[in-house]
């Protein structure tokens, strides 16, 4: 990054991992203890990139706040990477979870609140059926089933750096040379990504075209924006180009609204019109309880009971015992009618403009031509791409990037260690791997204002 001292960004790093150690001991005697019966330490081991010697081990969470074992309290944008997008243990989802799992937790028959929940869905994203599942990988992966039976086309279209939880069709990537390959740290792939998969650049509807038109495409699955690389926000007309080519290859098109949600009650499909054949969904529609979701139009499941054979169902690729819960279905239907709320959606939104202004304001005060990007609720700000100024009138600087592969390529791995370890110390959670902030309802003016005053501070520290 231009303009930033690399010794000294070492020192400030050194000097914020030391604190972090002195400030922590609880939590360093808990991961001591955990190397000796968990991989790494930690129970997933992504967690391992956590900021930190160590990851903070939680003592409590309630609202927009976690307290850790150590005693020390945060606010929480990370909300569970938007598995807890409702805030920590909201009310009404506590409640109805605890009646719920005092009569049955879990039975393979339907609830009195599964058409409940399948009603709300439908209400807000627009498509008339649902099924349920525990993930939105499940959901995901579930319907990239669906697509290639239905279509008997063979492979999927994503977008590169796109996320969909682990499904195996979508870790992939492209190469210097353009080819399909595995993303790195994509253990073990089942086959060659370029027998299951195309790629193309978010935003390049040349190079989608060109990629539909081999014929063997059944479905493109999108984000609306792609949120795990920062966020990259979509090309005016872009989702309608998308649809109309997807039209005219006889190619589904899946949108998982699984972290753009925060775009609204019904996700950025019902804020921006998208016509979706299928539609996925998880993490927070459920208050933090296990819970995956996808839609249909009414076309589209009429050609998929045409393929159903109902005596193999239980071993046809799709299902799981603990699927459709009740204790899920509860949780969801309390969450969605009683949380998730569209006066709290507005709260939270501007909340997130707060944040956006904030943070935008102490980037442009030390210089570092960092870029703030918000969607809906969700703020990310990132390393920004050197615009070079070529169109006609156009002065040379910053903006935020259009693909993934524009993003990924800006990401400086050492300022964002830096800038969340600083903030981590200052009482304030972000998620890990990207700079990324969710609004939930119970966030607060103060909370996002907390932000404000760490960021400032931890980029005064940078800037001597």
């Amino acid at each position: 990054m231009a303009g930033v001292d690399r010794d000294r960004l070492a020192r400030l790093l050194d000097a914020e991992t030391a604190r972090f150690v002195t400030a922590h001991p609880q939590a360093g005697k808990a991961f001591e203890r955990a190397r000796g019966s968990q991989l790494s330490g930690v129970p997933m081991n992504w967690m391992t990139r956590w900021p930190g010697s160590y990851p903070v081990v939680v003592a409590a969470a309630a609202g927009s706040r976690l307290t850790d074992v150590d005693g020390h309290g945060y606010v929480d944008f990370c909300l569970g990477d938007t598995g807890a997008m409702a805030g920590h243990c909201p009310a009404p989802t506590v409640a109805a979870v605890t009646a719920q799992a005092a009569s049955a937790i879990t039975t393979m028959l339907p609830s009195a609140d599964a058409p409940a929940v399948s009603e709300l869905l439908r209400d807000r994203f627009g498509l008339p059926l649902w099924q349920f599942t525990l993930t939105a990988t499940d959901a995901n992966r579930f319907v990239l089933r669906l697509a290639r039976e239905i279509t008997g086309r063979p492979k999927v279209l994503v977008f590169d750096h796109c996320y969909h939880g682990t499904v195996d069709e979508t870790a992939v990537t492209l190469d210097d040379q353009g080819g399909v390959v595995a993303r790195p740290g994509s253990l073990g792939p089942q086959v060659d990504p370029a027998r299951t998969t195309r790629v193309v650049q978010f935003n390049d509807l040349a190079a989608l075209e060109h990629e539909l038109a081999h014929g063997d495409v059944a479905c493109v699955l999108a984000e609306p924006a792609l949120t795990n690389i920062g966020i990259v926000l979509p090309d005016e007309g872009f989702h309608a180009s998308l649809r109309a080519l997807c039209d005219e290859h006889g190619t589904l098109l899946v949108i998982d609204e699984t972290h753009t949600i925060c775009a609204g009650p019904g996700g950025y499909t019902a804020a921006h019109g998208l016509r979706p054949d299928f539609l996925t969904i998880g993490k927070p529609i459920a208050g933090g309880i296990p819970i995956g979701a996808y839609g249909m139009t009414a076309d589209v499941a009429a050609k998929v009971l045409e393929h159903d054979i109902p005596r193999l169902t239980d071993v046809n690729g799709i299902g799981g015992t603990l699927a459709a819960n009740p204790v899920s279905f509860a949780a969801a239907r309390a969450t969605l009618a009683e949380v998730l709320t569209p006066a709290a959606f507005d709260r939270m939104i501007s909340l997130a403009e707060r944040f956006e202004a904030g943070t935008a304001g102490a980037f442009a005060d030390i210089g570092l031509g960092w870029q703030t990007v918000r969607l809906g609720c969700r703020v990310e700000y990132m390393s920004p791409v050197r615009d070079t100024g070529t169109a006609a009138g156009t002065a040379a600087g910053w903006r935020a990037a259009r693909t993934g592969a524009e993003a990924s390529a800006a990401f400086d791995e050492q300022l964002d260690a830096y800038l969340h370890l600083a903030l981590l110390n200052r009482g304030v959670l972000m998620t890990p791997f990207h700079m990324m902030a969710l609004m939930s309802p119970a966030t607060t003016e103060a909370d996002v204002d907390a932000h404000t005053t760490a960021l400032r501070d931890a980029l005064d520290a940078l800037a001597g």
